[in-house]
């Protein structure tokens, strides 16, 4: 099991700002900022649940490549409301809310471009 993943974004008040408001359907928020002067470089945002940060997003070079990262959806209307969150902030429709059943028989989720071109991905596997 995963701890918890952080890469480099191009803009980082903008990729900020979009996980901020794509994951907030999710009960995901920013739960610590480093600042660059704390770090001796870069600054860091980190979204968690709880007080406890998984997901950090900072500055730095730019990665090489797309990422493809899935939150985990408590049920199907969160997901729902992610893809809704995301595309108003600036995200684009990588595939629409809905079953998946080629992944598993109630894999239901959506996918969104950030603002870096990465695949961002929430998913319920309960029962509808």
């Amino acid at each position: 099991m995963f701890d918890h993943i952080g890469f480099a974004v191009t803009d980082f008040a903008r990729s900020k700002a979009f996980y901020a408001q794509a994951l907030a359907p999710l009960g995901i928020s920013i739960v610590r900022e480093v600042t660059p002067e704390q770090t001796g470089g870069g600054a860091h945002a980190a979204f968690g649940v709880g007080g406890r940060p998984f997901f950090w997003i900072g500055t730095g070079p730019a990665l090489l490549g797309r990422l493809h990262v899935a939150f985990a959806a408590g049920e199907r209307a969160a997901v729902d409301a992610f893809h809704r969150a995301a595309i108003a902030a600036g995200g684009t429709d990588n595939g629409v809310p809905g079953l998946r059943p080629r992944y598993h028989a109630n894999y239901y989720g959506a996918f969104v471009l950030d603002p870096d071109g990465h695949n961002i991905e929430a998913v319920c596997r309960k029962p509808g």
